[in-house]
Formats: C-alpha cells, sequence, structure tokens
C-alpha cells in the first residue's frame, strides 16, 4: 500500500501517471509494490527476467556491463522522474536483462507490475510517450558513450568526467574507473599525471579541479 507521501512524490515524478483517470490511478497503484532498498544492492543483474517497471522517487540506479574479468563499464545512471531503458526493453521484447543494476544510494521506488506496465503502454498516450521521449534520450546518451569509447583516449575521457562532476569530487580511483571502464591502476597514473600539470589537486578519496579550462582544452584536443 502506497503511503499519502509516496503517492505525491511518484506523481511529482511522473506526471503522466497524474493524467490518468482517478480510479485506474488507484487500482494501478493498488497493485504496485513499494521497495526500500540500501546503497549497494544489486537491483538486478545479467540474464535475470525483469520482475516489473521501477519508478523512483528517491536515490539512484548505477546500470553497468560487467565484464568475465571483473571490469565495468557504466551504461548510464537512473534517478527519480527517469525510467530504465533496459527495464523498457526487456519488458517489450519479453527479454532477461543484458548489464546489471545496482543501487548507487540508498532508494525507495515504486515497482508497477509487468501486466500493468502493458495496460499503460496500450492504453494511456501520455506514458506511452514518456517511456518513448526517455528511450530517444538515453539512446542518444549510449551513442556518445560508444563514440567516446571508440574514439576519445581514456585521459580525455577521464578529463571530461572530472568536468562534469562537483569539485572537490569525492570518490575513489577504482569508483572513477569503473564509471570508464578502465582499471584503477591506469586512471590513477592519468590523475598524478593531472595533478603535475597543476589541474587538479589530490587527497584521500577526493579530487579538486584547480584548473578547468585547461582540463577542457585537453579534452577538446
Amino acid at each position: 500500500m502506497l503511503s499519502g507521501d509516496i503517492r505525491t512524490r511518484l506523481l511529482q515524478f511522473y506526471p503522466a501517471l497524474a493524467t490518468l483517470p482517478a480510479a485506474e490511478l488507484d487500482t494501478l497503484l493498488a497493485n504496485a509494490m513499494v521497495m526500500v532498498i540500501p546503497d549497494g544492492t544489486v537491483i538486478f543483474d545479467e540474464d535475470q527476467p525483469c520482475q516489473g517497471f521501477p519508478l523512483l522517487v528517491s536515490g539512484s540506479i548505477r546500470v553497468l556491463k560487467a565484464s568475465p574479468n571483473g571490469r565495468e563499464l557504466q551504461l548510464y545512471r537512473v534517478s527519480p522522474g527517469e525510467s530504465c531503458i533496459l527495464t523498457s526493453s526487456c519488458l517489450l521484447g519479453h527479454t532477461r536483462y543484458h548489464a546489471r543494476g545496482i543501487a548507487e544510494s540508498a532508494l525507495e521506488m515504486v515497482l508497477l507490475p509487468a501486466p500493468s506496465f502493458h495496460t499503460l503502454l496500450g492504453k494511456h498516450e501520455a506514458f506511452r510517450n514518456y517511456v518513448f521521449h526517455l528511450f530517444s534520450d538515453r539512446l542518444t546518451d549510449l551513442m556518445q558513450l560508444v563514440s567516446a569509447v571508440a574514439f576519445q583516449k581514456l585521459d580525455q575521457r577521464l578529463a571530461v568526467l572530472l568536468i562534469a562532476k562537483p569539485s572537490p569530487l569525492h570518490t575513489t580511483h577504482q569508483a572513477l574507473a569503473d564509471e570508464l571502464g578502465s582499471a584503477r591502476e591506469m586512471v590513477s597514473r592519468l590523475l598524478k599525471g593531472f595533478a603535475e600539470q597543476g589541474w587538479v589537486k589530490l587527497a584521500r578519496e577526493q579530487i579538486e579541479v584547480t584548473d578547468k579550462s585547461a582540463l577542457k582544452r585537453f579534452a577538446e584536443l
């Protein structure tokens, strides 16, 4: 049963649901499941069946592809108001997951059962437009990721990543390596080089960008 607070936040983040007739919305939410998930929990994994359509109301999910040797490449993040296109794809194609989803922070989400998702998609234009609009946005993001991996050097990709994040950045070299699909040792070596150039200042689990303009020029070479 959804509490009044979760229902309010759900409709705030997913306004397409607010366009449903009141009786249909009540039925939809009565069949939904509220989940509170701790930080670091694997929400779905490769070759697992899809259990439903997640609607986040707090926290975030990292979706990543892992290799047999343990290396990871982050594909995208899911935040409140967004959808997981991998889940949408699995539900639409009746296939299993091809990547892993991990709670990046403690999160709350409302899980719509698969039949409810298909009913919404078939009957309600606002929800259908929402799903396919995010499909388009995520596809663009993934094409940019493929382009960066294929055509940009790792040091340039690291520079772009640092520019995009708040400074000082509280993270580990391993976390940055996972996001870039690289090894920690390579990222540490590149960060040391950036520090020697005066572009960043390194501390324990902290990176401060000290010359953003230089990093940006380097990333655009």
